[in-house]
């Protein structure tokens, strides 16, 4: 079962995962996604990001960081940029990676984003197709990755949850309500 905890970026599970995602973007692109990454865009309420656990094991990460528009103009105020998604190989087809985005999709929506967006690429079909199962359309190109050939633009619009909010939530370095099978 999987276990959403919301955590620092630089807690050092997600600092581990990063890294790994970085070495898979090494073997695909070869090279680093070199996005400028601040830790504070990821603290609430204009961020969060998630650890999933399975067994006490981090196995998968995510994250999502406010952005409305002004500094690029294919982003639109209460846009919740996607990031930094990954489920390590050992762990992945076991749908960790949906709950991590839906869980993502959700917290943005509690936090009064509007529409979730994000930036993949051409050598990640397996992410391509979550995105597009996930009800992700192809948009405008933003961001750092504009002008890559190798990159591909997604949004899906946010529904704000009634009742009762339940999943990852912060409290000290790791916590959680989240669970998934």
């Amino acid at each position: 079962m999987l276990q959403l905890c919301a955590v620092s970026i630089d807690n050092a599970d997600a600092v581990r995962l990063n890294a790994e995602l970085q070495q898979e973007y090494r073997i695909r692109y070869g090279g680093e996604d070199t996005t400028p990454i601040d830790p504070t865009q990821f603290d609430a309420p204009y961020g969060l990001f998630v650890v999933g656990y399975v067994d006490g094991a981090a196995v998968g990460c995510g994250g999502w960081r406010a952005r409305d528009g002004g500094e690029d103009p294919e982003l639109w105020p209460g846009d919740a940029e996607i990031k930094r998604m990954y489920v390590g190989a050992a762990h992945r087809g076991r749908g960790y990676a949906r709950a991590i985005l839906a869980e993502l999709e959700r917290t943005a929506a509690a936090s009064g984003r509007l529409r979730a967006v994000l930036e993949s690429g051409t050598h990640q079909p397996e992410s391509v197709a979550l995105y597009r199962s996930s009800g992700y359309e192809p948009i405008p190109a933003f961001g750092h990755y504009r002008d890559s050939p190798n990159s591909l633009f997604f949004g899906k619009p946010l529904i704000a949850a009634t009742g009762p909010a339940t999943g990852a939530t912060r409290n000290g370095g790791r916590s959680s309500t989240t669970t998934h099978r």
